[in-house]
């Protein structure tokens, strides 16, 4: 008996996964706004009332492939991160501990999906970095394989996963940070994914903090209290004025990246890699990480 139910699972799983790959293609072709079960079942050579029994709605099958994208893109910014840590460096392979949250962060960072939400001690200078405190890394600075102790280097590797990680996905990158679908409002399901890849730059920041590699900018008088109220719900281990700055960078990242993906760099920026690696620098240096 046990064997039939898990010969059921695998059967259940693949069709899932059949589902889902055909709805992302869907997704390349027509945009999510005309994603519809017929046409996927058809596609599949299913009955609608078959597909049904996977994904009751449009919706159901919306929010899988969005919780599919938030996972895919943190699961590469926690990759990159791993990869870039200290230990990783000094033992010349990737470190296996896992990326977490840290003690008392929220399960959620309001960063809600694009996809029609409406919910929910500084290591020795990396081979390449420039010494000189706020110079943009060199390439091999920000080489993902190489090794990346300092604070500001581990903030690059991981922006630089999250652009690669949108360029070589971008209608799933446009499902979650492009235009909202009509119709549609993300679960509470969606914020947990939603929230991982800004828990591994705040994993930096966190570290940053811990071994003196990180000097806040000044919290204006009429920001203290907003700084204190994100702090509270985002990071309460970390300065009000540290979490105010990573939200603003949180921003102006993704601001980056869609600008990129979208193509509003189009005749505009000519070596659109080092720009951002520039720019992903001097958001680093904006929070005051160190080089």
């Amino acid at each position: 008996m046990t064997t039939v139910r898990g010969a059921r699972a695998r059967a259940r799983d693949e069709v899932t996964a059949a589902i889902k790959d055909e709805a992302r293609r869907q997704l390349a072709a027509e945009g999510a706004a005309k994603l519809s079960l017929r046409a996927v079942a058809r596609d599949l050579g299913m009955v609608s009332s078959a597909l049904y029994r996977y994904f009751p709605s449009r919706d159901d099958l919306l929010t899988a492939l969005i919780v599919d994208a938030y996972d895919a893109l943190g699961a590469a910014a926690e990759a990159a991160l791993r990869a870039a840590s200290p230990a990783a460096s000094s033992a010349g392979a990737p470190a296996t501990a896992p990326v977490t949250s840290g003690t008392g962060a929220s399960t959620a960072t309001r960063a809600t999906p694009g996809a029609g939400a409406s919910a929910a001690s500084p290591g020795p200078a990396a081979p390449g970095a420039s010494a000189t405190p706020g110079a943009p890394p060199t390439a091999g600075a920000s080489d993902p394989a190489g090794p990346q102790v300092t604070p500001r280097g581990r903030w690059v590797v991981v922006c630089r996963a999250v652009r690669e990680w949108a360029k070589a996905h971008p209608h799933e990158y446009a499902l979650i940070y492009g235009s909202p679908v009509p119709g549609y409002s993300a679960p509470q399901a969606t914020v947990a994914p939603a929230s991982r890849a800004a828990h591994v730059l705040l994993a930096v920041l966190r570290e940053a903090h811990r071994t003196d590699g990180v000097a806040p900018p000044p919290l204006a008088a009429d920001l203290r209290a907003e700084g204190e109220r994100l702090a509270a719900e985002l990071a309460p281990d970390l300065p009000p004025a540290l979490v105010l700055a990573f939200v603003g960078a949180w921003c102006q990242l993704f601001g980056l990246v869609s600008f990129e993906v979208f193509g509003h760099f189009h005749r505009v920026v000519e070596d659109p890699e080092a720009f951002f690696t520039h720019a992903a620098d001097r958001l680093g240096r904006d929070l005051g990480l160190l080089r």
